[in-house]
């Protein structure tokens, strides 16, 4: 039994229970180890969510990196990094499910470590953002809250997107990038 595979079982409990209703007996049992022998591998619950948030941060910044550093146009580098983070969470239902409902259960001396991986994210659309408003292809007054916006729209997705629904995650994020696009450009 590896941490991983521990944790890879917490983010599925934590998605079907919700943190506060999941226990370490269910993390333990999903495992197929004694509650007690869970406590070799991990120290507590919120040592389990705050791995599990930083393992799914660190995976997001990693792909919105990637498509930040391409030399495109803003208007494309937003498009495509709407992409990229709209498939991660339908790729990594479980995970994303914990990043986007749970983090308000971490407690105080964990939230710092946290939110510098959390302010990241929202970081790199600021900035694709404000490279738009920069060269004179975007119009915002408030980037900062562009990106929260934006944000907001595709972290909500989790709670509806189905795999055989009748969109892909690509055709559902161009169709977001669209309206955000389109509420952007300069005319």
């Amino acid at each position: 039994m590896s941490r991983n595979d521990i944790l890879r079982a917490a983010a599925q409990i934590f998605q079907e229970k919700g943190y506060h209703a999941a226990s370490m007996q269910d993390i333990a049992e999903a495992v197929e180890l004694k509650k007690g022998s869970l406590y070799h591998h991990v120290t507590s619950k919120q040592e389990i969510l705050l791995a599990l948030l930083d393992e799914a941060l660190d995976l997001i910044i990693e792909r919105l990196q990637a498509v930040e550093a391409k030399d495109l146009s803003p208007n494309l580098k937003l498009r495509q990094t709407m992409q990229a983070y709209l498939s991660f969470l339908a790729e990594n239902r479980s995970l994303s499910s914990v990043l986007i409902l749970e983090h308000k259960s971490l407690k105080p001396e964990f939230i710092d470590l946290h939110i510098p991986r959390r302010d990241r994210i929202e970081q790199i659309w600021r900035e694709i953002i404000e490279e738009g408003i920069s060269c004179g292809e975007f119009q915002s007054r408030e980037p900062a809250l562009t990106a929260k916006a934006l944000l907001g729209v595709l972290n909500w997705a989790i709670t509806w997107y189905r795999e055989d629904g009748a969109l892909s995650p690509d055709e559902i994020a161009d169709h977001f990038a669209d309206l955000f696009i389109q509420g952007l450009l300069i005319r």
